[in-house]
């Protein structure tokens, strides 16, 4: 008779007594005094086992088998909730579902328990998490490296139509798939100064006396890979203070103080992303970075040095990726560990470390390429500063060497900007310090490759690639739509959910009739789960025969959530003008959070919900327009919004967005992009068909030849009398009659400058959203449309991508787990195994 392991098996019978006794000794409960929380948690810590196995099992694999590893560095992880993530990439989702209901429990009601982990902010943050389900998915030896910060992205709510901030205290309640490793603490300096030395053999060493210490402990999320044994692990770290309590100074009645070093220390992994509008806060931004960082390369030189006495394999055994700017002083601190902690030369300490960093570049935005000032740089990290100067002295002269004549590219190039306030640049420092630079759209990497960084790519054309972003199938439509996931199974096998190309199977049904008819049937069941949160979270009913328009992103102006609202206007204008106008309904649905000290985001917020005030509530508008706001938008808010989109709104201004991935979790999901040629947009249209894509508005290259001509927005005012409306409307304070200068700040923009050019696109866009009306009057093709969208989007899974970064840049190889039968023999602890640790 086989027998399951109570902490491994998989059978219901087996699920249902481990969920019990996880209840009672790990909960200390029973059914009699449980609460869905210890249900939730006696439920998470059944999954974590099956996990933890697999786990072990791999770790067992990377280590006797000294496999090269990926480390992936990131200031963010935007991982979403875990618990039916987990169970589907475990393939125990109806076992489990089944063993709770058998014991009267409903996973559903349980799965709501689940606090979300605030780790990340937006696109970077949630690309990073389908990057590490990709690698364990395709079985690459891997591990993330982040913060764990105690409080994550701050919770909004709109009072009045504006955005406030609250504390996100995700970790109030416990985590239950977080595993503490105190055991792996390590030490990180701040401050104070250093000092140079020369030993008797003539060698230079240089020893950094910090004015404080500050300790990381981290702590492990196992990442499971779909279908195959493979766990990886989201290594996070948590500040502490070296001395929590000073009891000398709290018996001197110094309360306060005593406790001074601990709250210090933990401010660094507190709170994510500070408002760096202060001195203080932008010094908590570097500390942060330099924390994270510094924690994540010793260990990985523990790792590598339990398998190797010299660092000769270093480069061939470890990859280290860049995830945008944030760990760039990584490349310093690496260049400091290897030469003062590990007695390295120079010139093989820089070998290595070109060898092992790779970067990628997420922004075309000047202002978001990080820049320290050179005095808060050298307070805070003396010697990294000295290393830096040292590697900009021998780069520069690298440049001199090849253009002789060019002080320009002197000047571009070097890693310190000079000026009133001399600057570190971290983006240059992370394409000197890497051997592979990559952009994340083919659009993106040529506006790197030919402006942005022109100079750079002259001098090393072999250093850039493109990496065009993806999107883990498995959360973005497996488990966020499991009708339509169910239904595409059902027609041409379950083989995509690891060969994304696998979809174009569902063109030979683009025509069938009862396959539409279930298609849009699915969309409208999709559509009605939104449309009762909207009721539930906000008390506006929105009517599901109407076309969902959406744009959920994060609020900045690049993105142009203004573009949108002018079109809402528009369209409330025209109706205004005659009531009984034939309009086709929309209901236009906007999610995203405005940085805490981003002033103008914050007004297009207000604008939105001031607009949606008014619209909602007009007896003209009879119900064929609705504006929503969710707030607190966020991962799980995400899964239910895709699937319920028809129109994916991806205005920005061309050339202003690396790739966005919210484009491809919408197309994914069966919704229909309007958009302009810019980031992913460009790859998505030419991948679906151009007649499949509302493209509207200038290109890259037509706004930079306006820009070089001078671009005047008050022409297109003046020549365009709905636009003139529009803007009429807001500077008049139609919209808030309480206060009729409000939007002032929003007009003067416009009207200034527009920076990010609306006027210029205005008339483009709304003729698009004209096409995009009758388009969808017609629902037989515009369920064609749908189809054709899903099925040709297969190129944007993030399992192409990471299969590209380790064939081109990390060359690393899969790695595949096996685990080994239960056997009450092999169960037990085998000392032997100490002597090879």
């Amino acid at each position: 008779m086989y027998f399951e392991d109570d902490r491994t098996g998989i059978s219901i019978e087996t699920l249902k007594r481990a969920f019990a006794d996880n209840l009672y000794y790990i909960q200390g409960k029973d059914e009699l005094f449980a609460t869905f929380y210890d249900y939730y948690m006696a439920l998470a810590y059944t999954v974590r086992d099956r996990l933890i196995h697999r786990r072990i099992k791999t770790a067992q694999a990377y280590f006797f088998q000294d496999v090269k590893t990926v480390y992936y560095l990131s200031a963010e992880f935007l991982i979403g909730r875990l618990m039916i993530n987990n169970l589907i990439n475990l393939g125990i989702y109806e076992p489990l579902k089944h063993a709770l209901k058998n014991s009267g429990l409903s996973l559903d009601e349980l799965v709501d328990r689940e606090e979300e982990p605030g780790l990340g902010n937006g696109g970077l943050g949630r690309l990073a998490a389908c990057f590490m389900d990709s690698l364990s998915t395709l079985e690459i030896p891997a591990m993330g490296y982040g913060i764990r910060y105690e409080f994550g992205i701050f919770r909004q709510f709109i009072v009045d139509g504006w955005q406030h901030e609250n504390p996100d205290n995700w970790l109030r309640s416990g985590n239950p798939w977080e595993i503490p490793r105190p055991d792996y603490n390590v030490e990180v300096k701040f401050g104070g100064h250093t000092e140079a030395t020369v030993d008797d053999q003539g060698h230079y060493h240089v020893r950094w006396f910090p004015r404080t210490t500050v300790y990381g402990t981290p702590y492990d999320v196992p990442v499971p890979g779909y279908g195959n044994n493979t766990v990886n692990t989201l290594r996070l770290w948590s500040a502490r203070a070296g001395e929590d309590f000073n009891f000398q100074v709290f018996n001197a009645g110094e309360y306060t103080q005593a406790v001074s070093a601990k709250t210090y220390s933990e401010n660094i992994s507190k709170v994510l992303y500070p408002n760096d509008q202060t001195p203080q806060g932008k010094e908590l931004r570097l500390q942060q970075q330099y924390f994270f960082v510094s924690c994540s390369l010793q260990d990985i030189i523990r790792l590598y040095l339990r398998n190797h006495d010299t660092f000769d394999a270093f480069a061939e055994k470890v990859a280290i990726q860049l995830n945008d700017t944030h760990p760039a002083i990584g490349i310093a601190e690496l260049m400091r560990l290897l030469i003062d902690e590990h007695y390295l030369a120079w010139d093989q300490a820089w070998s290595i470390t070109q060898r092992t960093f790779a970067y990628t570049n997420h922004t075309l935005l000047v202002e978001a390429l990080e820049r320290w000032s050179v005095g808060l740089f050298g307070r805070l990290l003396p010697r990294h500063l000295e290393i830096i100067y040292e590697i900009n002295y021998r780069f520069l002269g690298e440049i001199q060497l090849k253009y002789p004549d060019d002080d320009s590219k002197l000047k571009s190039m070097s890693l310190i900007e000079e000026g009133g306030e001399k600057q570190v640049r971290m983006a240059n420092l992370a394409v000197v310090g890497s051997h592979t630079v990559n952009g994340v759209a083919k659009l993106h990497t040529e506006l790197l490759k030919h402006e942005q960084m022109r100079d750079f790519y002259e001098m090393f054309p072999g250093k850039f690639q493109n990496k065009t972003n993806g999107i883990t199938p498995r959360r973005w439509l497996l488990m966020s739509n499991p009708p339509l996931a169910n239904l595409i199974t059902e027609k041409i096998g379950d083989r995509w959910i690891t060969n994304l190309d696998h979809l174009r199977g569902l063109e030979a049904y683009v025509d069938d009739a009862d396959f539409q008819h279930r298609w849009r049937q699915i969309k409208q069941e999709r559509k009605q789960n939104l449309a009762d949160y909207i009721l539930r979270s906000s008390g506006v009913e929105v009517e599901i025969g109407s076309l969902f328009d959406v744009q959920v992103k994060r609020i900045h102006e690049y993105k142009r959530q203004l573009l949108n609202v002018m079109h809402i206007i528009t369209l409330y204008n025209r109706i205004k003008a005659n009531p009984d106008i034939a309009l086709s309904p929309r209901t236009f649905i906007f999610g995203g959070k405005a940085a805490p000290g981003y002033f103008m985001a914050k007004m297009v917020v207000k604008l939105i919900n001031s607009v949606a005030d008014m619209v909602n509530h007009d007896a003209d508008v009879r119900g064929r327009l609705k504006v929503v706001f969710l707030s607190n938008y966020n991962v799980s808010l995400g899964e239910l919004v895709y699937p319920a989109a028809d129109l994916s709104e991806q205005i920005s201004t061309a050339g202003k967005e690396a790739s966005g991935t919210g484009n491809m979790k919408f197309a994914l999901n069966g919704a229909l992009t309007i958009g302009t040629l810019d980031g992913a947009n460009v790859e998505i249209r030419e991948e679906v068909g151009a007649e499949n894509f509302f493209l509207f508005g200038l290109t890259e290259q037509e706004v930079s030849a306006m820009r070089s001509h001078g671009y005047q927005p008050w022409n297109y005012y003046a020549a365009n009398e709905e636009l003139k409306m529009v803007i009429d409307n807001i500077a008049s304070g139609y919209f808030c009659p309480r206060e009729p200068g409000l939007f002032r700040s929003i007009i003067d923009s416009l009207m200034q400058k527009d920076e990010y050019m609306l006027l210029a696109d205005y008339q483009f866009y709304i003729d698009c959203q004209e096409r995009v009306s009758q388009a969808y009057q017609d629902q037989t093709n515009w369920t064609r449309m749908s189809i054709l969208n899903v099925a040709r989007i297969g190129k944007f899974s993030s399992d192409r991508t990471i299969w590209e970064y380790c064939k081109d840049i990390w060359h690393v190889k899969p790695v595949p787990i096996d685990l080994d039968a239960y056997s009450q023999e092999g169960a037990g602890i085998r000392l032997d195994l100490l002597e090879k640790r």
